[in-house]
């Protein structure tokens, strides 16, 4: 009988709950909310993307993107501007603002990362992230594939 409390999707749902909420604490006195500080790291590694490029990039919905966006945008951490060679679309760019928290977002992100590999040796770090690497491609092949038909 399968043990259904020891499943992979519980586990990664588990992970991200948790980091959602661990990166949520650290980081409410910025008033940035829970879904939002990944589109700031994103940016923080390519300032200047599209909404377009965001969305594809962190696997996220056009909608969901935009929300969060304009959120950030009011709180001013982030400004939108239209795209010179396509006036329908935004490129999304960092305030100053936005870049004086960069480390503390940053550190907030590698010490969640520390939390969860605590105990590990580097040889099962690396065994981790292959198996989970595989299992996003698995998703990401089977979510092309079955979009097409």
């Amino acid at each position: 009988m399968i043990d259904r409390k020891n499943t992979i999707p519980r586990w990664v749902s588990l992970l991200y709950r948790y980091g959602q909420m661990y990166v949520g604490e650290r980081l409410k006195h910025y008033d940035i909310g829970r879904g939002q500080y990944i589109f700031l790291n994103a940016l923080y590694k390519e300032d200047g993307l599209s909404q377009e490029e965001i969305s594809s990039d962190l696997k996220i919905d056009k909608g969901t993107t935009a929300k969060a966006l304009k959120k950030l945008e009011e709180q001013g951490y982030i400004v939108r501007k239209v795209r010179e060679e396509d006036k329908r679309s935004y490129r999304v760019f960092l305030t100053e603002k936005a870049m004086l928290i960069k480390d503390d977002v940053r550190s907030v992100l590698v010490e969640w990362r520390n939390i969860l590999s605590e105990g590990l040796t580097e040889e099962e770090k690396r065994l981790a992230l292959e198996l989970l690497e595989k299992m996003g491609s698995n998703a990401a092949r089977y979510e092309k594939d079955s979009s097409k038909s």
